[in-house]
Formats: C-alpha cells, structure tokens, sequence
C-alpha cells in the first residue's frame, strides 16, 4: 500500500520539499503517492529521483492534478 502526499495547491519549491521531508520517514522500498498541481511538480520530481536515487514509477493526470508514484531507495 502507497503512503498519499498531497500536495495540491502548493508551488515549486514546496512540492519537492516536502516529498523530500516525507521520504526520509518512510522504510527503503515503500511507494509514495504524490497528489500535485503544480504543472513542474512532474519534472521537478523525476529530478529529484534522479539526485537521490529513488524510483520514478509513474507519472498521470487527471485534470489539473497530477499522481506521481516513487519508491524510496533501498
């Protein structure tokens, strides 16, 4: 099961921020679920995967709202 962060509403840098606050609770391995809006969220958070190693799983929209899953390095 996938641990939800939403963070709708929020602006470049806040998303990253707290993805990156939330990841550092979270067991290797578990997936975070991203609830977005802000249209950079996307690559922001690939890039930021791609810094500290964590596994991009998937990108979608919906609407204005993005999910982006990423599993938490080992």
């Amino acid at each position: 099961m996938a641990t939800i962060l939403d963070v709708t509403g929020l602006k470049c840098p806040l998303p990253v921020l707290r993805v990156q606050k939330r990841m550092r609770d979270l067991p290797p391995g578990e997936i975070l679920r991203i609830l977005a809006t802000d249209p950079g969220a996307p690559r922001d958070l690939a890039s930021f995967c791609e810094a500290q190693g964590h596994e991009l799983l998937s990108t979608t929209q919906d609407a204005d709202v993005f999910t982006i899953e990423i599993r938490r390095r080992a």
